[in-house]
């Protein structure tokens, strides 16, 4: 492994590029001497050695056909071949300004309540931070293609040494999997099975696209596809995969001071409820609902509290909301819905369910002000394949990474306190924070995951703080309070993966990643590889104490990656 010992960065003009290829590592030369060539060539050589040593293994996501005791037919779609799209490989930065942190701006379609200033959502382009400057052709191969929708039998062999995971990671037997789970199957050099993950829950990459098609129609205790305005009132929904609330034929319904009850320990949840909104409490489908000074409490498999699918848009303040169960999100948007938010109480219990959630299809959500706690397995804070705006919040996970980001999404913390507690998991290379990446499911389009943080507070409780594999990504991060972990296991990481959640191909499932320090102070390692593209920039006098670490360990037979270093004040020593 690669590594120069700590040091401070701080603003100056300058660069340092350190790239990986081959058996080589070089560095440019700055203002100041940086790190001789034979110290860096024989760091590599060291890296190359240890690169070698990894045992590089596959996997396939789908939905089983059939499963017994020593095989698994799978359904899946075909996966990208490794090769890498034109991305950022070559050309100039993207130059765009940085976030200016006040959420002005016309609001999206679908009136917010007062108060909420949810300005327009985030641009999902990358922050300028130092004025340009053309980055070096040629990337790590890095980010993802498009998954193949074209579907294809694969039957895999189980061994006595397969082992079987749910959603969340936690061990579980054979006789928990059944013919039509999601699920994905790491296979060894011999093409048989290491282990058999269900991933049909999307808090940590959901179902495979275009399994699960939409309702036909919706079962509910109410429909509204009229203007109506209800309060003081109590609604009770029990039955299986139902709605209490339904909003739909464009309706307008006002909801204040309503309590709401959903509970069912029949209903199934899974994707009809992520993608869909089946079983959520209340549910906007294509009309708009209101709701104000409310209570909403649900028990169900899939029991999301406000649900805001298609042409739906849903307006919410001071209400608090309570779910217990698996895949039943807080607030969640899927399909293009809108959701805007003002001074919530929310609070989450079940495994994949994020107290603001987003899905398949994505949409837009506008948050000001309010508490979000998330307490399960898989079940961060935000959960983002959507287009998410918060200013003001308190968001906290406390058994799950606080933010995850897939594909080319967005989201746009403003003056909020971030935190997460993801706890260790063996199927995981590492632990972290924030994630930006790509689960390859069809649950978001390939593109760059873009997380912009200004002012507010973040808290790691275990690992490292932010991690990006498989897809472009772009971080912005300025004036934000940061408490790390004991451990601190890295301040960015920015390599590829061992494949074992069916993230990409190995060797060629890097990240792409720009990464914008703006009047911010940071401490820990940024880890790279050859098979990624890093740019970080340091502006306004941000400082980061701690190294940069080339570390080959996902990286397969390599690539042509490279940590690009600008704005700075160069260390008095190298080691």
């Amino acid at each position: 492994m690669k590594r120069m010992n700590q040091f401070v960065y701080a603003l100056l003009i300058g660069c340092v590029l350190l790239t990986g290829c081959g058996s080589n590592t070089n560095t440019t030369e700055t203002k100041e001497e940086v790190i001789s060539d034979s110290q860096a060539n024989a760091s590599t050589e060291a890296t190359q050695s240890e690169s070698a040593s990894e045992e590089e293994n596959d996997s396939v996501t789908g939905r089983i056909e059939s499963i017994d005791e020593t095989s698994i037919t799978l359904a899946v779609m075909n996966m990208p071949g490794g090769a890498a799209p034109d991305g950022n490989g070559g050309g100039d930065k993207p130059s765009v300004e940085a976030p200016d942190g006040n959420g002005g701006g016309d609001k999206p379609s679908g009136e917010a309540p007062d108060g909420n200033g949810g300005g327009d959502k985030p641009s999902g382009e990358a922050p300028d931070g130092n004025g340009g400057g053309d980055k070096p052709s040629g990337d790590g191969n890095g980010a993802p293609q498009a998954p193949d929708n074209n579907a294809e039998s694969v039957t895999i062999t189980l061994t006595d040494n397969t082992l079987f995971y749910d959603e969340s990671g936690s061990a579980i037997t054979i006789d928990s999997l059944t013919e039509g789970t999601t699920v994905t199957v790491a296979t060894d050099a011999d093409g048989n099975a290491i282990s058999v993950t269900i991933t049909t829950l999307s808090a940590m990459g959901g179902g495979m696209g275009g399994g699960q098609s939409a309702p036909s129609s919706y079962e509910a205790v109410n429909t509204y596809s009229e203007d109506n305005s209800i309060s003081n009132e109590s609604i009770s929904s029990t039955g299986t995969d139902e709605n209490a609330i339904l909003v739909t034929n464009q309706a307008n319904v006002s909801l204040d001071n309503v309590t709401i009850d959903r509970t069912s320990s029949d209903s199934t949840g899974g994707d009809s409820s992520s993608f869909y909104g089946v079983g959520a409490a209340v549910l906007a489908t294509d009309g708009t609902v209101n709701i104000s000074n409310s209570t909403i409490t649900t028990n169900a498999s899939g029991g999301a509290g406000i649900f805001a699918y298609g042409d739906g848009v849903a307006n919410v303040s001071d209400t608090t909301i309570n779910t217990t169960q698996d895949t039943s999100g807080g607030i969640h948007v899927a399909g293009g819905g809108t959701l805007h938010a003002t001074n919530l109480t929310v609070e989450t219990n079940g495994g994949s369910a994020a107290t603001i959630r987003s899905d398949r299809g994505g949409g837009t959500m506008t948050v000001n002000g309010g508490s979000y706690t998330s307490n399960g397995s898989g079940s961060p804070a935000v959960y983002c394949t959507a287009d998410i705006d918060i200013q003001n919040a308190t968001l906290t996970a406390t058994g799950s990474e606080a933010v995850c980001i897939e594909g080319l999404n967005s989201l746009k913390l403003t003056d909020c306190d971030l935190t997460g507690d993801m706890p260790e998991n063996e199927q995981n290379d590492c632990t972290w924070t924030v994630i930006l990446y790509q689960s390859m499911s069809g649950d978001s389009e390939v593109g760059n995951s873009t997380f912009s943080m200004t002012g507010g507070s973040l808290t790691s409780k275990n690992g490292g703080l932010f991690y990006t594999t498989n897809t472009e990504s772009t971080f912005y991060l300025s004036d934000v309070d940061i408490t790390y972990s004991d451990s601190n296991d890295f301040f960015l990481k920015c390599t590829g993966n061992s494949n074992a959640r069916g993230w990409g191909q190995s060797g060629a499932n890097g990240a792409d990643c720009i990464f914008t320090a703006d009047n911010q102070d940071m401490t820990g390692d940024v880890i790279w590889d050859s098979i990624s593209d890093l740019d970080f920039d340091m502006v306004n006098g941000s400082t980061l104490i701690g190294a940069f670490v080339q570390d080959e360990s996902n990286a397969g037979n390599g690539g042509n990656g490279y940590a690009n270093l600008t704005n700075y004040i160069l260390p008095y020593t190298f080691s």
